[in-house]
């Protein structure tokens, strides 16, 4: 028996924690192979009458070996849809995306600033059981879909357990338990994973050329991330029925060149390649320039296969989706900037500090976390304290009948009214292109962790309307361990409150001494390091730079005149050269932030001798003033790139005339203007403005 088999066979034994897939999607060898392991004969695994939709995969309970719950049985005892999950505009959200770790084993430049991002402390995390319960709380309520996210969620220690106490809300109403990774140690976990309940996959690849996922990711991996991949296909072989998907985001001149061998991996495997619009984030240094259009890739994708079909959507897919006809896997867009999705959003998010978040382009968040620490005395709730609360509960619950959920959510009232007074804040629609790229939103890698120094504002700072006031009762029925626990001390008002936790009056503090300049590049212990200005606001910036060739003799400065140089047009070659520095300064200077420049000009001026330079061979020579000028919309100013450009242009002109005058003197180096940023406008001998 091949491992992939005996994985698929532990899955399906009595009792275990399983991923039920449809029996007409196993193989008949795997259903032989999974029957021989648990004992059975081939037939106990039947055909369902009527086989669903991938989007209604019946789940097995963990806890009953009893008959698969059928379609007809779920739509009988369907309930009504939790108010707490709908919003304004009769969206129900019945997907919850949950992020474990802020940790990452990548640096995905679309994603992750390229200096990192701050570790929160552990205890500003959401713990296990803080994640176990809220999943309950919200499967409870309706929510179908759990997926897991990140960071990268296989780098938490204990991602497999947790993943088994989410995945026994199987046999409570959750159907799906996903996983989004960047694929780079999933192969290790995969197999326990599917135990667990692992349905889905997405797999976040840009790239299928070794070295441009090490330029793009920053790190080496690629060979892992084709590991896991086979990995998947292997075990889909047997019959494990993941859904896997790849996400591609396509970044102009980066990887759109790689489109069409992305669609070409569909031809062979089953398998949705989805390409994302390059959508902005804190940090991810957006421009509209870099996006590639979803209209761009599928003319594109039509030109080499003018046979591609639309294929048939899920009402709440996020996923355009199309198949090459022969093909056995689709390929998908998801276009987030374009073409929204919004009319149809389904999704919430919780972030790695326990910040639920409504809209990924949102910035409004509220803490979740506070309130169900609130029966904790404000402490992260560890294994012993979720113990203790349990035991608490049971007592309590003495001589009532028991509960059919299977864990205590504390402050499930506070809870559930804080969640509904979010959902029903969300807007119809995020900000569209021209407002979204200058939106303050978390870096994509933070959108579930949290970020330290430049937070967005705190939880208890954000306001909502007094329309979205939660009301005094419920509107769905609650199970009776779900309010067992006596409400929390903890309350809204102090969460959306805008004065200090802390009241008692504190002793006037003397007058604190100006700040003595220090250099922002090094840290205190004198290590050069690169400045964070993710916190920044991104402004129109332009810098000009200044400096002078100077020739010794009077040979050199008619030649250039009249474009009889032997090396050719030293003032054009000068000026192209300076443009092509500017745009490179980051390659140059070590600690310079990669800008996207939207100017670049470099003017070169001849001038003779009179008055030239100091001494007699200036005035004689005369030489070539060289005046740079550069512009960007970003967080930090291009000074440098100013600079750059006017050294390399003087530069130029000095290799185009070495061989007329060997006396030359670059000189007078320096910036005279500079615009935009905090400190305004600043003018040589003038100062700021």
């Amino acid at each position: 028996m091949t491992a992939a088999a005996r994985c698929v066979a532990r899955c399906l034994r009595p009792g275990a924690l399983q991923v039920v897939v449809p029996s007409n999607r196993i193989p008949s060898q795997v259903r032989r192979v999974a029957s021989a392991a648990t004992g059975n004969k081939a037939e106990t695994i039947q055909p369902e009458p009527v086989a669903p939709s991938e989007h209604e995969a019946p789940l097995q309970s963990p806890r009953d070996d009893g008959p698969i719950t059928s379609r007809k049985d779920r739509l009988r005892d369907a309930r009504p849809f939790s108010d707490f999950l709908t919003d304004t505009f009769h969206r129900q959200h019945d997907y919850l995306r949950i992020s474990v770790t802020e940790r990452c084993n990548l640096r995905c430049v679309y994603c992750m600033p390229e200096e990192g991002v701050p570790l929160s402390p552990t205890r500003e995390l959401l713990t296990t059981p803080e994640i176990v319960l809220l999943s309950s709380l919200f499967v409870s309520q309706g929510v179908t879909k759990i997926r897991l996210t990140g960071g990268e969620p296989t780098v938490r220690r204990d991602i497999v357990p947790l993943m088994q106490q989410i995945g026994a809300l199987r046999a409570h109403g959750l159907r799906e338990l996903c996983l989004t990774t960047n694929g780079l140690s999933l192969h290790r976990k995969l197999e326990a994973m599917v135990e667990a309940g692992l349905t889905g996959v997405n797999l976040s690849l840009d790239t299928l050329d070794p070295w441009q996922f090490q330029l793009m990711t920053r790190r080496a991996g690629f060979a892992a991330v084709q590991k896991t991949i086979g990995r998947i296909f292997e075990l889909n072989r047997a019959g494990a029925g993941i859904k896997f998907k790849i996400n591609c985001v396509v970044m102009r001149g980066l990887n759109d060149r790689e489109i069409l061998p992305f669609v070409e991996l569909t031809r062979e495997k089953d398998v949705e390649v989805r390409f994302i619009e390059y959508m902005p984030f804190d940090g991810n240094k957006w421009s509209k320039g870099k996006m590639f259009s979803y209209q761009e890739m599928l003319e594109l994708i039509r030109a080499q296969h003018p046979g591609l079909q639309r294929a048939q959507d899920h009402k709440n897919d996020t996923s355009k989706t199309f198949q090459v006809p022969g093909f056995a896997g689709r390929v998908g867009f998801i276009t987030s900037m374009t073409h929204n999705f919004c009319g149809t959003c389904n999704r919430l998010r919780i972030t790695g500090d326990g910040n639920l978040k409504v809209c990924l382009f949102g910035n409004a968040e509220v803490s979740l976390r506070d309130v169900i620490r609130g029966v904790n005395n404000g402490e992260p709730i560890d294994e012993a304290a979720f113990e203790s609360l349990q035991q608490a509960a049971v007592e309590k619950l003495q001589g009532l009948s028991p509960s059919a959920e299977p864990l205590v959510v504390p402050n499930s009232e506070e809870l559930l009214n804080l969640i509904r007074m979010a959902v029903k804040g969300k807007k119809e629609k995020h900000a569209g292109i021209g407002e979204l790229e200058h939106m303050k939103n978390r870096p994509m890698i933070l959108i579930d962790p949290s970020s330290a120094p430049r937070r967005l504002p705190r939880p208890h700072q954000v306001r909502f309307s007094p329309n979205w006031l939660p009301s005094s009762r419920f509107t769905a029925p609650l199970p009776s361990l779900m309010t067992a626990l006596p409400s929390a001390t903890t309350h809204h008002a102090r969460l959306f409150s805008t004065t200090p936790r802390r009241h008692h009056r504190q002793p006037p503090s003397p007058p604190k001494p100006p700040p003595q300049p220090k250099l922002t590049h090094v840290t205190p212990t004198g290590a050069a390091h690169m400045v964070s200005i993710s916190a920044k606001t991104p402004t129109r910036r332009t810098a000009t730079a200044k400096c002078t060739v100077r020739f010794s003799n009077r040979t050199a400065l008619p030649l250039i005149r009249d474009n009889q140089m032997q090396k050719g047009d030293v003032l054009g070659v000068a000026r192209i050269a300076g443009i092509m520095a500017a745009k490179r300064t980051p390659d140059l200077v070590p600690l310079c932030h990669p800008l996207m420049l939207t100017h670049a000009e470099v003017e070169l001026e001849l001038v003779d001798g009179q008055g030239q330079g100091e001494g007699e061979e200036g005035k004689v020579g005369g030489g070539v003033e060289i005046t740079a000028t550069v512009s960007c919309d970003g967080k930090t100013g291009v000074e440098m790139e100013a600079l750059t450009a006017a050294s390399v242009a003087a530069l130029t002109v000095y290799d185009m005339c070495k061989a007329v005058d060997k006396g030359m003197v670059v000189a007078g180096l320096r910036v005279v203007l500079k615009e935009g940023g905090k400190s305004g406008r600043w003018v040589e001998g003038g100062g700021s403005e």
